[in-house]
């Protein structure tokens, strides 16, 4: 460990820069300009020297990007869909929630609408939540919901619930799209401000 911060020391800029100076140093010695204090004036320039270097900067971590963690979504949202697939929901539910996965798969769909998404970090947060977090927990409590309504016959249907919660997440899902295509439409508009600016300047 004491080996290797030795010659991390050695190959650092604060060593490098301090030896540089330090050369220096040794020229105005050999040059008579030192004097009998040349000791003093090679080890004051290579303090100096280390000094003014730069700081050391240790690597940013190697966080996945966006594109990549649109990758890890859809893949979880494959596997979702298996686990949806396995489930009774009622006619209504079940229509909601064809909408609602129809959605995210447009959204997730390799191309040019996942490029703009993954210019969106609270985007991709946003699907992820519905996929990993929010949908099949609102599904999962209706299962047992359900169990426990045949036990205990008379409470209100676990259904009502399940059809709310896949309305919101709809919402929140189309608020999404709302936000992307309004990013896009920016876009072409700034592309055409582009154009008529250029054109003013050379008419």
């Amino acid at each position: 460990m004491a080996t290797s911060r030795f010659v991390g020391y050695l190959e650092s800029r604060k060593n490098i820069t301090g030896s540089a100076a330090g050369l220096v140093g040794l020229v105005l010695t050999f040059t008579g300009v030192a004097g009998p204090y040349w000791p003093v004036v090679v080890v004051g320039l290579y303090g100096a020297g280390a000094l003014i270097a730069p700081p050391e900067r240790p690597p940013l971590p190697d966080f996945p990007d966006p594109s990549a963690q649109l990758d890890e979504v859809r893949g979880d949202f494959e596997r979702l869909g298996d686990y949806l697939a396995e489930v009774d929901l009622p006619p209504a539910a079940a229509g909601r929630l064809t909408e609602l996965t129809g959605l995210l798969t447009a959204l997730l769909e390799p191309g040019w609408v996942a490029e703009i998404l993954a210019q969106d970090p609270e985007g991709v947060h946003t699907l992820s939540r519905t996929v990993r977090q929010d949908l099949p927990e609102a599904v999962d409590s209706f299962v047992r919901a359900r169990w426990w309504t045949r036990m205990t016959p008379g409470q209100e249907p676990p259904e009502r619930h399940l059809e709310r919660q896949l309305t919101l997440l709809q919402e929140e899902a189309e608020r999404l799209a709302t936000a992307l295509q309004e990013m896009e439409a920016r876009r072409q508009e700034s592309h055409t401000r582009y154009l008529e600016d250029r054109s003013q300047q050379h008419p």
